[in-house]
């Protein structure tokens, strides 16, 4: 029997109806492997080992909560876990840069998807950057007179967290807009992290797509179209999935971001692509599983296991 664990959030608090990393746990658990559940700070080294505490659990997407304790225990990821899942959701902050640090003493010996290292150093706004003629017109920068000069030069820009996620701190702003410093000056007091702005998109009133690469290859896509009044499209504030297809640009992309995936055992990705253009490269908790499902109506969890297998 294949043990399973996930590092991830509390399962009490996730959408068993639409959570990626529920799925792929239902899925395994469908087929008879162990499910194996621990939360980041649960991790602890000792002595060149890796420990995690946490529970064996059984998953029933029609229970409040949607899972029951089969046992709690402290488990040597090494000898008790043949496939780790690296499943928390971001902000990529320092307690997630050390639990990939941790989790590099188990990576030669346990199979993690995806590959903490990797994870670690492609930052998903910064992996991006590798691929400059795909994406719209990028700055990152703490200092605003170099934001504002990009906003002078392009009119509209969306600024966001470097490090965030979910649609958090999104902005779109206007060349006129009188809340630019006040807000810069916000983000300041916030973090000392820089800021990212890019070019705004005015396509992504018709959504922004979201492709799931499987180990470099197209498992398949959803686009996520904003609700009335916002520029955000992220299911996490309101966006709506709907069915798409990919058109040729947006197939281009992938395969040429693709191999640098595969060779960094980047096996389970999310790329979101609006007007044509690449914005961003999602290694860290990737989305959008179970609504592909639903549209294709197909078992895409089995497909991901079936490749994940084929890795051990």
């Amino acid at each position: 029997m294949l043990r399973v664990g996930f590092q991830m959030d509390p399962l009490e608090n996730i959408d068993p109806l639409s959570d990626t990393s529920f799925r792929l746990a239902e899925e395994a658990q469908n087929r008879g492997y162990s499910v194996f559940h621990y939360l980041p700070d649960e991790l602890t080294y000792r002595r060149n080992k890796i420990f995690a505490k946490g529970n064996f659990v059984k998953l029933n997407r029609n229970d409040k909560p949607p899972f029951s304790i089969i046992e709690n225990k402290t488990i040597d990821i090494i000898n008790d876990l043949d496939v780790l899942w690296l499943r928390q959701d971001p902000p990529f902050n320092m307690n997630y840069l050390t639990s990939t640090y941790l989790l590099d003493f188990v990576r030669n010996k346990t199979l993690i998807v995806n590959n903490p290292f990797w994870v670690r150093n492609f930052p998903e706004k910064l992996l991006v950057l590798n691929y400059s003629h795909l994406m719209p017109a990028t700055i990152i920068s703490s200092k605003i007179d170099v934001i504002q000069k990009f906003r002078e030069q392009y009119g509209e820009i969306i600024l966001k967290p470097l490090y965030g996620n979910g649609g958090a701190g999104v902005f779109k702003l206007d060349n006129d807009d009188k809340n630019f410093v006040s807000l810069m000056e916000l983000f300041q007091m916030n973090s000392s992290e820089p800021l990212i702005a890019q070019e705004f998109i005015p396509e992504v009133s018709k959504g922004d797509k979201r492709i799931i690469l499987l180990d470099g290859e197209i498992l398949g896509a959803i686009n996520r179209i904003p609700k009335k009044g916002e520029i955000r499209s992220n299911m996490h504030v309101g966006g709506r999935a709907v069915a798409t297809e990919l058109s040729v640009d947006e197939i281009n992309i992938c395969n040429e971001i693709g191999n640098n995936l595969r060779e960094n055992g980047q096996i389970f990705v999310g790329i979101d692509v609006i007007g044509g253009k690449l914005t961003e490269i999602n290694l860290t908790s990737p989305t959008g599983l179970q609504e592909l499902e639903r549209f294709e109506n197909k078992n895409f969890a089995s497909k991901v296991w079936d490749k994940v297998i084929s890795k051990i």
